[in-house]
């Protein structure tokens, strides 16, 4: 699938810089191309839809971490088989804004009643295919090197 299918969306990151309330941030992902194609990759051997556990998300940039407009791409991956279910190119500020919310909510009191750190949510015209609750998302320099400073992984995660 090409990476053009895909539109990445984030929210309820605002409220860091603008000192509010704890909101968990969100990302909307939505696809344009053939449906049967990512249900396939949400899926499993028997049909069911990956759980969040049997997913992995990340960010790997495609220019060096310090330049003013840095990109990368977003991926998805399943975390049994490795295999990548999307792809996209975003900015790699966007990135650093959306970690810097999910690191902050998952400090806060009103983190104690969601399952992670963020929400996403996979939707077709409009219809949600998957939504997930996460706590880790990893981001990669354009070496392939893990950048836990700009990563978000939980306390007692081994890597």
């Amino acid at each position: 699938m090409r990476r053009d299918y895909f539109e990445l969306d984030v929210s309820n990151v605002d409220w860091v810089a603008d000192g509010g309330k704890p909101k968990q941030p969100t990302v909307v992902i939505e696809f344009t191309g053939d449906t049967d194609a990512l249900r396939d990759r949400l899926t499993d051997t028997t049909g069911a839809v990956l759980e969040a556990t049997e997913t992995d998300a990340a960010f790997r940039l495609t220019d060096a971490a310090d330049d003013t407009d840095a990109a990368g791409v977003v991926s998805v991956t399943n975390r049994v088989t490795g295999d990548f279910i999307l792809e996209l190119n975003v900015a790699a500020d966007d990135v650093t804004q959306f970690v810097r919310a999910a690191r902050r909510y998952g400090e806060s009191d009103a983190a104690r009643d969601a399952d992670g750190r963020y929400r996403v949510e996979i939707r077709v015209d409009g219809t949600e295919l998957v939504v997930h609750e996460k706590a880790t998302f990893l981001v990669y320099s354009s070496d392939g090197d893990l950048l836990r400073g700009r990563s978000l992984i939980p306390s007692g995660v081994e890597l």
